[in-house]
């Protein structure tokens, strides 16, 4: 038996967590033998799957294996890639809804201003406010 690990202010040192991912990598045992042998306790309650993604060890129904940082890299970056085109294509849709508003606000003020023109042709009255007036 294997001298047990106890964590320090309730967390365990990640030179720790390596250690026991490797212990249960390197043989056939489950998960639970091996969190028991290391750490006295029965229950590991998914803690191993839990530091193996956060120390970048592949999923265990895959190769267990360390994944290589730059596989790792290139799929954080290609993700990034694909929210940058996401992002980029609701932006360009979003301008192109703006530019058919703005159309469409300056075609009602042209139109606006036709119809008060008239009207005050028509009626012969003044329709629009004069500026230099005093109260």
């Amino acid at each position: 038996m294997k001298k047990i690990i106890k964590p320090e202010n309730g967390y365990y040192l990640e030179s720790d967590k390596h250690l026991i991912i490797k212990a249960y990598l390197n043989s056939n045992r489950t998960k639970q033998s091996i969190w028991e042998e290391y750490t006295g306790h029965l229950e590991e309650h998914g803690k191993i799957l839990k530091w193996m993604r956060e120390l970048g060890y592949e999923a265990p129904g895959k190769k267990r294996k360390l994944i290589h940082q730059s596989s790792s890299l290139m799929a954080k970056e290609s993700i990034q890639s694909l929210n940058n085109d996401f992002e980029k294509k609701q932006l360009e849709k979003r301008i192109t809804e703006l530019e058919k508003q703005l159309k469409e606000a300056e075609m009602k003020a042209i139109a606006f201003s036709t119809m008060v023109d008239i009207a005050e042709k028509e009626l012969k009255i003044s329709i629009r406010k004069k500026y230099n007036t005093k109260p």
